[in-house]
């Protein structure tokens, strides 16, 4: 039901006088009644809506069918990865012996204990890596965490002139912001066309400050970095790590480790390789893994099972110190866990493989009306760089059709619109990821869709630059919700 009565702000339903509750009148002397300071009482009245109940309960029904997830349809955002969480994943990860109070006695907790081993030595097994800590909450925090064990390495040697970081241009925005915060200076490695990095141009970075290098593989534009093991010698040589970005470790699993390649340090964005939606900005996990000789440095606190089987929180005395009061978004840890043992050792590649085929599939079907920068086979994602000029993507038309007209107009046929304008290398990019859990049927839809949008494009230009037409909002003004913010009812330009 598309019932604009009912997609009104709450406000604009509201009726003087109308109520939907009754509280119990106050049977306490006035002498036991909460007071308000001197001064801070208010003056008037709050201006609140008045409305009756079930007024309320339909209106914010009806808005919260308008919130798009990957439980209500396809999701193809490019770089997050918006897989499927199984609901069986959701239940256990609900189940009471896990809503442990973080200040419980190790003896209390032992099942929360033994997962959080169990999960970071399946990850170390799955990623090549010695350890693994699962304390940090987000892909960024596990970002700026490794980047504070490089550090932490350099430091202790006593290698304080190492300060730079190598990051290549098509990289995530995140990985020269989390370098930023962990003061180190960003020194940027150019592209070839073909996406790959130049390692030409890196060989004239490297030096005596540099502290490592951030790299993501498959990168940004999801093609697979075939020169990872002389880029990795070159680093070693200089004296630097080699970091490696999670973010793209979807097509890898059981196919490829980071560790092999000779990645020293890494973080995996648990909710996005491992099932958790994370649509929204949460929940998250960005648990951290290391090689053998840097897993000392991993913060605090750490779990650690003893000869008995007996599992103990620790804390150790080389940890670069903590990043988290405990142990990070454990709801997420345990959604994490049921995703590794439902596809098990036997199971985990076909995950990847997929995603790769998925990725794959729809580009050859769709490159014929959206325009492929770098040709060729892809991982678990792609990048158009907007829409064939035949199709109006012609750039020196004033009229053309972008990249953000194709995406709203995806809205009206019920498709969330993938990662627009990233990477920044094209000015129409559009990054498409449907990974593995899609069927072909719902891909097929969305391909059907895509070239249904081009033929629009083409032929009625304006149908598609005033998308979207069946929303209950419409396409805004950014630049003027920008500059004339409007944060409160009682502001809105009637």
């Amino acid at each position: 039901m598309n019932n604009t009565y009912y997609h009104k702000l709450i406000f604009e339903l509201s009726h003087k006088g109308r109520v939907g509750y009754s509280l119990p009148k106050n049977k306490y002397d006035k002498q036991y009644a909460l007071s308000v300071p001197d001064g801070q009482a208010r003056q008037k009245e709050a201006q609140l809506p008045e409305a009756d109940e079930l007024t309320v309960v339909r209106h914010y029904t009806n808005m919260s069918n308008n919130n798009f997830g990957v439980d209500t349809g396809f999701y193809p955002l490019g770089s997050c990865t918006m897989k499927y969480n199984p609901k069986l994943n959701e239940e256990l990860s609900q189940l009471s012996g896990f809503n442990a109070h973080p200040s419980a006695p190790d003896f209390a907790v032992q099942g929360c204990l033994k997962l959080y081993d169990d999960t970071q030595r399946i990850l170390s097994e799955v990623c090549g890596m010695k350890q693994f800590t699962l304390n940090p909450y987000a892909g960024a925090h596990g970002e700026l965490t490794g980047l504070m064990v490089i550090r932490a390495y350099h430091e202790k040697r006593g290698d304080l002139a190492r300060t730079k970081i190598l990051v290549p241009d098509s990289a995530h925005g995140t990985n020269p912001a989390s370098a930023a915060v962990c003061g180190l200076q960003v020194v940027q490695v150019k592209s070839l066309d073909n996406g790959t990095v130049d390692v030409e141009d890196l060989k004239t970075k490297l030096s005596p400050e540099v502290a490592g290098m951030m790299m993501t593989n498959p990168n940004t534009l999801g093609i697979f970095e075939q020169k990872i093991p002389e880029i990795a010698k070159l680093v070693h040589d200089c004296g630097g790590l080699m970091y490696y970005d999670g973010a793209n470790l979807n097509p890898m699993l059981g196919v490829c480790r980071p560790g092999d390649m000779g990645f020293d340090v890494m973080h995996i964005n648990l909710h996005k390789t491992f099932s958790t939606p994370h649509g929204g900005g949460g929940p998250g996990s960005g648990p951290v893994g290391v090689r053998s000789g840097l897993e000392e440095l991993l913060p605090n606190p750490k779990v650690e099972v003893d000869a008995s089987g007996a599992a103990h929180r620790a804390i150790g005395a080389s940890a670069l110190g903590a990043v988290t009061p405990v142990y990070g978004n454990f709801g997420v840890i345990i959604r994490a866990l049921c995703y590794l043992l439902s596809l098990g050792r036997e199971n985990i590649a076909l995950a990847g493989k997929l995603s790769v085929l998925n990725a794959n599939y729809i580009k050859e079907r769709l490159k014929d009306y959206y325009k492929l920068p770098i040709d060729g086979l892809c991982k678990h994602e792609f990048v158009f760089d907007g829409l064939r000029e035949e199709y109006g993507g012609d750039h020196h038309d004033a009229s053309h059709v972008t990249t953000l007209d194709v995406a709203k107009r995806l809205l009206d046929y019920g498709f969330h619109a993938p990662t627009i304008y990233f990477p920044l290398l094209f000015h129409e990019a559009l990054m498409i990821e449907p990974t593995e859990t899609e069927s072909k049927e719902t891909i097929d839809a969305f391909i059907e869709t895509m070239k249904t949008i081009a033929i629009e494009a083409r032929d009625n230009r304006e149908m598609v630059r005033t998308a979207p037409h069946s929303t209950p909002v419409k396409r805004l003004d950014d630049v003027k919700a920008v500059r004339s913010a409007q944060f409160t009812y009682d502001t809105l330009e009637k």
